[in-house]
């Protein structure tokens, strides 16, 4: 029997050196063998080319001659203080009057639209000024005039008087999406022409409280202080839109930042250019968006419409029959849906025009015969 254990033995040992021999030199050989399934990997070919870089230098190439610094500068009167009136004072340390009068600097960036010297850019990056200087991309320098402005849009359009101008191609209208890759070009900081790249973060931004009439481009492209009136630019280098502001807590780019598109940019500048000023409709009415708690406390069976809070008096609402409580909802049959929506549509109609509005008044609706306004031009802001 000892003689039987023996040979068991020594036949165990022969089969587990066996067995670790094989498993480490041939462990392929192993159908059970518990390390996983072999994965072979994709190689690339031999004969593959080289992967090209995407670039959009020929999207700058195309834009940048045709973007430009604007140089502005005000005249601050200087102020002599209370404790100056007193003669004696006055000698020893002086009248701060005779110095003459203080300039206050500023810098943005504007769009040449035309071969004919007309610039697009922000009106706050002019407003108030007193003398403008456009430094051109091939380091030509001019001084420039005021053509117009529309504080409701914040576009102004200036006019250069040189030869040999670049002028940069407008973009289809409308056919800007989410994703699309565009490029920012200004002169942030006063640093110098500078190209930014990102993509279209949103469409239709609205309610932002930037301007009257909101219809803003988003961006992630960086736009900084001086990129106000620059250009924002499709992957071809066609203009899509004017920067226009940022939405920033410490004044530098955070991502997010506002264009006008180019279709609005167009109609302003060509009202301006032919007539020196934007003509829109107006009725004279105060708005305000239906939530759930106002359509609650008013009894209106949905939030649909917009309400009416306030009616000028003599205006075309007033004289429409319209009053305070009423709820707007459609002009000419097309429905609105809040209170920009509704501003937009009456500033597209012609004064002089008749519009039918739709109105919902003591759980009843019934429809209303306006004869459009001129919308009053607003004053201009005292300062930059």
């Amino acid at each position: 029997m000892r003689k039987f254990w023996l040979i068991f033995a020594q036949t165990a040992t022969v089969c587990l050196a066996a067995l670790f021999v094989v498993s480490t030199l041939r462990p392929d050989l192993l159908t059970w063998n518990t390390r996983g399934t072999v994965v072979t990997a994709k190689e690339p070919k031999a004969e593959a080319p080289a992967r090209t870089v995407a670039s959009f230098r020929d999207a700058a190439h195309q834009a940048m001659p045709a973007v430009v610094n604007i140089f502005t500068s005000q005249e601050i009167k200087r102020q002599r203080s209370p404790f100056l009136d007193n003669p004696l004072l006055r000698q020893f340390l002086g009248d701060p009057l005779d110095a003459g009068p203080l300039r206050r600097e500023g810098l943005g960036s504007g769009v040449i639209v035309s071969a004919d010297g007309y610039i697009l850019t922000s009106n706050h990056v002019i407003e108030s000024v007193d003398q403008i200087e456009i430094a051109l991309a091939d380091s030509r320098k001019v001084r420039a005039r005021v053509v117009g402005s529309d504080p409701e849009t914040d576009l102004a359009v200036l006019k250069i008087e040189l030869d040999h101008l670049p002028s940069i191609t407008f973009a289809q209208p409308d056919q800007l999406r989410v994703g699309d890759i565009v490029l920012a070009i200004g002169n942030p900081f006063g640093v110098g022409q500078t190209v930014t790249l990102g993509i279209v973060s949103g469409l239709g931004r609205s309610q932002l409280g930037i301007t009257t009439f909101e219809n803003f481009i988003q961006t992630d492209a960086a736009i900084n202080p001086g990129n106000s009136g620059g250009a924002l630019v499709d992957a071809e280098g066609n203009l899509v839109g004017i920067n226009t502001a940022i939405y920033s807590e410490t004044g530098g780019t955070q991502g997010i930042g506002y264009a006008i598109p180019v279709s609005i940019a167009r109609q302003v500048m060509e009202q301006i250019v032919q007539k020196g000023s934007v003509t829109r409709g107006w009725i004279g009415v105060g708005l305000q968006d239906i939530t759930p708690e106002i359509a609650q406390s008013f009894n209106l069976p949905a939030t649909r419409g917009v309400l009416i809070t306030q009616v000028v008096r003599g205006s075309p609402a007033d004289k429409g029959g319209i009053r305070p409580g009423d709820v707007l909802l459609a002009v000419n049959s097309r429905p609105v849906a809040d209170s920009v929506t509704m501003l937009n549509m009456i500033a597209a109609l012609q004064p002089g025009q008749n519009a039918t509005l739709r109105l919902a008044r003591d759980q009843a609706e019934s429809d209303v015969a306006v004869t459009i306004g001129r919308r009053p031009v607003p004053q201009q802001r005292k300062g930059r």
